[in-house]
């Protein structure tokens, strides 16, 4: 492995550590500890090591399609994993800065549309790179569930519920 592929395997981590760092920003804290949650709701502490192992392998996964063979297949494929990257950012920012569970379940569901594209996508350029992100849309699956049970456990005020 050369100088470059190391450079470009560099990019995609920092690329999953922006992705992450919105978490960072966007703290569950007091509002969070408050909301009721179902009984099958992890611990807190699990979030932190299972997100760690999910972006190494997002971006291991983008990595590889990287260095598949250039054409409109594999641009659309990183365009695609781009798109799931952001809103992977953006759940944060919607459900604890936000305080919005209902309109944070939508933006999941985006999510989500947009993991399934992205291993769509990458299985076709390359499918052990689809194989890496199956752990992601799985967690995310379970997550979309979660996010949904407590947003209809803690429903807002008339106002505005969602």
């Amino acid at each position: 492995m050369g100088t470059e592929d190391l450079l470009s395997l560099l990019a995609f981590l920092v690329a999953c550590a922006a992705a992450a760092a919105s978490g960072i920003f966007f703290r569950p804290g007091a509002w969070y500890r408050g909301l009721a949650k179902p009984n099958w709701c992890p611990p807190n502490w699990l979030f932190g090591p299972v997100w760690l192992v999910i972006y190494v392998t997002i971006a291991l996964a983008g990595w590889m399609i990287w260095r598949s063979e250039a054409g409109p297949l594999r641009d659309t494929a990183l365009a695609v994993y781009a798109l799931q990257l952001v809103l992977n950012a953006c759940w944060s920012a919607v459900f604890f800065g936000l305080r919005r569970p209902g309109l944070a379940f939508f933006e999941m569901l985006c999510l989500w549309s947009s993991i399934v594209a992205t291993v769509l996508f990458f299985h076709a350029v390359q499918a052990p790179a689809a194989y890496l992100l199956v752990p992601y849309l799985l967690w995310v699956s379970f997550a979309l569930a979660l996010n949904y049970r407590v947003w209809r456990l803690n429903p807002l005020p008339a106002a505005g519920n969602v």
